[in-house]
């Protein structure tokens, strides 16, 4: 542990000399409050400190002291209902010991040290174990069970186990490794967060995150070990959308950060999460979420520390063989501490201002997600998915952070104004969204779901792309100029949008759609449109095609409870045939 000097403050960036037996990343504990930094360049004996907290009083020649250690999160029980600030200090815990208003310096243990879980061994002494494999148990919610992993770098043979009560930093067992040494398994374990968690094998991505959001599971699926962006303007609902993720997405464990968002989102988030019921269990969402709130009044190098202390515990419970959503909150605030921090830095900037290591930055991190198969004998297949909001500043997404962003992931989930203030929810342009997933989901869709979802997926979509370009032919020559056919095609695309798009995020059955439900609608639809269109050529009458009182029937099925889809789906197709039938007996032509 060596310590020096401060030579210059400058913000959140403090510069140090006579730290020569420093390195990189270390976690340094700045002025006589202690202050906790991270050392993010060194020269010479000089490091450059990043303080995560308020540098106001600091001068120089205040001591600044190495811990030796680089940046931690500390991985154990206790993890699930939690809420952390960046550098996963509880912030509960914090409130009960400091009030309101965090004290400078101050610091308490991420998981509670006096707080006992009941272990249950699943190794027995005499057993080999390597890195990954699991030796016990811990229920940590009725929803999470915590599996108990022997750490990275650690194998051998289980000399002493013991099921029973434990704090997180007692030892449950003792492993004598090959060199004869014994090494004391607790149910706690540290990793630096800058550090990704190594695996025995990154999976492909070929089966969907469910989300139950139709125009995200239909038209712009995510993989799950996906990674997706969020890009929108202010107010075009990009919370709105990761809190419908975190609550309906197919994922056992949910992490969210809060990066350097207000702080009264921030608060609708802990206030929400805790009443909202998980539809799985009919228990608090909260028994299956970790939460990390950074807010946008908390020292702007703390959110870098955010986003890392996230994706570490994501990855931790992927260790275990669950599946991880992580939503990111917003990258941009990230990136906006990177800018500032770069500039303090001195380094030559690139496009608008932000570092010329941006991309390779916001790489990293989405690199972690993916599916992966565990270290240990009998590896597990996990995923993390991440899902990053991107916040453009005026929405213009030519901007630096959504175009590096944009080369790394693989899903583009456009949010627009307009539809925004249409109350058009979710309001994910559908011509200018993508996804990247789709031929390799396929098989999956047409396995799990039907044969024919695939293409009345493109089909639909088509459509959609032809309404825009009939929409600017009807601005300029107006309606009646297009044909029939084109004019049935405005009408289908209508419903496509209205009844399959659009989306009641408040209303108890439309909040989430089963993908067999997302079928039968989407099917229905363009059963409407097809036999329409035909009637059509045969002489109906357009005006009465398109005014058919079972359009209405259509539009409500989205509110059918899911056991009565199937019925209901036949009902309304019958429906539909005689109707239609029924019009081109009648014939006629429109006036």
């Amino acid at each position: 542990m060596s310590q020096g000097k401060i030579v210059k403050v400058s913000g959140p960036l403090v510069v140090a000399s006579g730290m020569e037996e420093a390195d990189m990343y270390d976690v340094v504990r700045v002025g006589d409050l202690g202050l906790i930094g991270e050392i993010i360049e060194m020269r010479e004996d000089m490091a450059s400190v990043q303080v995560y907290e308020d540098t106001a009083g600091l001068g120089p020649g205040a001591p600044v002291v190495t811990t030796g250690a680089q940046l931690s999160v500390e991985l154990g029980p206790g993890l699930i209902e939690n809420i952390y600030d960046g550098i996963q200090r509880p912030l509960e815990v914090m409130h009960e010991l400091y009030g309101n208003s965090i004290t400078r310096g101050v610091d308490a243990p991420a998981l509670d040290r006096k707080k006992k879980w009941h272990f249950v061994a699943q190794v027995s002494a005499g057993d080999e174990v390597e890195a990954g494999d699991v030796i016990g148990t811990v229920q940590e919610t009725v929803v999470v069970e915590q599996r108990i992993m022997v750490p990275y770098g650690i194998s051998g043979k289980v000399i002493s186990i013991e099921t029973g009560d434990f704090t997180v930093d007692e030892t449950v067992c003792k492993v004598q490794k090959e060199d004869g040494s014994i090494e004391e398994l607790t149910m706690m374990q540290k990793w630096p967060v800058r550090v990704a968690r190594p695996y025995k094998e990154k999976l492909m991505p070929d089966m969907p995150l469910v989300t139950g959001q139709r125009v995200i599971d239909t038209f712009f699926p995510i993989a799950k070990g996906g990674v997706a962006a969020v890009p929108g303007p202010f107010g075009s609902g990009k919370t709105v959308v990761q809190h419908q993720l975190a609550k309906w997405a197919d994922a056992d464990v949910v992490v969210y950060i809060g990066c350097g968002e207000r702080g009264n989102e921030m608060t609708d988030v802990l206030n929400e999460f805790p009443e909202l019921k998980d539809p799985r269990s009919g228990e608090s969402l909260m028994k299956r979420t970790v939460l990390i709130a950074n807010t946008s009044d908390m020292p702007v190098a703390a959110r870098e520390a955010s986003i890392y202390t996230g994706i570490t515990i994501a990855e931790y419970f992927r260790d275990m063989g669950y599946s991880v959503a992580l939503m990111a909150d917003s990258t941009s605030r990230w990136a906006e501490a990177l800018r500032e921090m770069s500039g303090r830095l001195e380094e030559m900037p690139g496009e608008e201002g932000y570092p010329a290591y941006l991309a390779s930055r916001l790489a990293q991190f989405y690199e972690r997600a993916g599916r992966t198969v565990s270290l240990g004998k009998k590896g597990r297949p996990g995923a993390l998915s991440a899902i990053g909001a991107v916040s453009p500043p005026g929405g213009d997404i030519s901007e630096p952070v959504s175009q590096a962003t944009l080369r790394i992931v693989k899903v583009f989930w456009s949010l627009d104004a307009e539809l925004a203030h249409a109350r058009h929810f979710p309001a994910i342009n559908w011509l200018n969204s993508y996804s990247l997933y789709l031929d390799r989901l396929a098989p999956w869709y047409e396995e799990n779901v039907n044969k024919e979802f695939p293409q009345l997926r493109a089909d639909a979509l088509r459509l959609l792309q032809e309404e825009a370009e009939l929409q600017e032919v009807v601005q300029l020559v107006g309606v009646d100029a297009l044909s029939f056919e084109d004019r049935m095609k405005l009408e289908a695309s209508k419903m496509i949008r209205e009844d399959y798009l659009h989306q009641n995020a408040f209303h108890d059955v439309d909040t989430y759609a089963s993908m067999e439900k997302q079928y039968l609608l989407m099917k229905m639809i363009m059963y409407y449109y097809n036999e329409a269109r035909d009637a059509v050529g045969k002489g109906a009458s357009f005006n009465r095609l398109a005014g058919l009182p079972v359009r209405e029937t259509i539009g409500r099925f989205k509110y059918v409870e899911e056991k009565e889809i199937q019925k209901a789906y036949e009902n309304v197709t019958q429906e539909i045939h005689q109707e239609i039938q029924e019009l081109i007996r009648e014939g006629g032509e429109d006036e």
